[in-house]
């Protein structure tokens, strides 16, 4: 399973390893985040309350005696995210995650690998610590208008229903208007698993804003983290996470969608329309009949840009 997983990566990493560097859009004078808040016993409660009762052969405790205990447990909790947090430093033992193969379809080979899908497990403590992260992160990006508006996916309000929605309604509207419309689908491959960290910290610090102690927390999130293959009580030798957004994690899909907020900028200059979930990337435009021809080698030049922004960030597409 770790074979499969790294030639995956292995394989966009060579085709994308003479790419140019990427470029940075800076961030909005003003927007600069350079420490957290400190965290409060009364919010690390109002979270493990809210948990769904489950929880991963990681955690030291199951969910519903956490929950139980929580009014003791919380002030040595806080204590322990509130030191990550002014140092700058996140404990190995919140970047390790063990992988659960599930076979993908009831019909398929079980003898073969790639009939399984990787699922991701992390402690229940260190989402919990990603989770009130994520809470001051994602009010900085909102509070400064920072979060892709055409990206639906991870973000309140937002679903694969405005997805459908918006590219449907542009796609009619146009069409009752006597145009025809263009529309290119893009899939990265394997793409949060490709992710290069380098590019996503120096995007974090200059087109975000994230500055002294929280890039530095980001940078040790980052980095240091391992994985390892668990088959019932069969756990296998741990491997390296050099590239990608932790899977499982709260902080990753967040992470992923700042790293490629870029792309749907780009289809912007185009003058044609974007709107993105997840990995998946909808580009279309609209013509008369009579400048079908100009619209094609448009939309042309476009899916060449975003190949090669695509291979600058180390990404790839089908």
């Amino acid at each position: 399973m770790h074979r499969l997983f790294d030639n995956k990566v292995a394989a966009v990493r060579a085709t994308t390893a003479k790419a140019n560097a990427p470029y940075f859009t800076s961030a909005p004078l003003g927007c600069v985040l350079r420490l957290f808040s400190a965290v409060t016993p009364a919010d690390v409660v109002s979270l493990v309350k809210a948990l769904p009762d489950k929880q991963c052969a990681s955690d030291p405790l199951p969910t519903w005696l956490l929950k139980k205990c929580v009014h003791v447990i919380a002030p040595f909790l806080c204590h322990l995210f509130n030191w990550s947090l002014e140092h700058g430093s996140v404990s190995s033992s919140f970047k390790s995650a063990y992988i659960t193969p599930l076979l993908k379809k009831a019909d398929l080979d079980p003898a073969d690998v790639k009939s399984y899908r990787p699922i991701s497990n992390l402690t229940i403590f260190s989402k919990l610590f990603e989770r009130l992260v994520s809470l001051q992160l994602v009010k900085y990006l909102k509070d400064n208008n920072l979060l892709p508006d055409l990206q639906s996916a991870y973000r309140a309000m937002h679903s694969t229903e405005t997805v459908v929605l918006k590219v449907l309604s542009d796609t009619l509207l146009a069409l009752d208007s006597g145009n025809l419309v263009m529309l290119t689908l893009l899939d990265l491959s394997a793409a949060f698993d490709n992710v290069d960290h380098d590019t996503l910290l120096k995007r974090l610090h200059t087109s975000y804003g994230l500055d002294g102690q929280v890039i530095n927390w980001f940078a040790s999130y980052l980095s240091g983290r391992v994985q390892h293959v668990r088959i019932l009580a069969t756990s296998f030798t741990p491997s390296d996470v050099l590239y990608g957004i932790p899977q499982g994690s709260v902080l990753g899909p967040i992470l992923f969608l700042l790293y490629t907020a870029d792309l749907l900028q780009l289809v912007k200059r185009h003058q044609l329309t974007t709107h993105a979930y997840a990995n998946d990337t909808q580009i279309y435009g609209y013509c008369r009949p009579a400048d079908s021809t100009k619209l094609t080698k448009e939309l042309s030049a476009c899916v060449d840009e975003v190949s090669a922004w695509m291979a600058s960030n180390r990404l790839d597409y089908s």
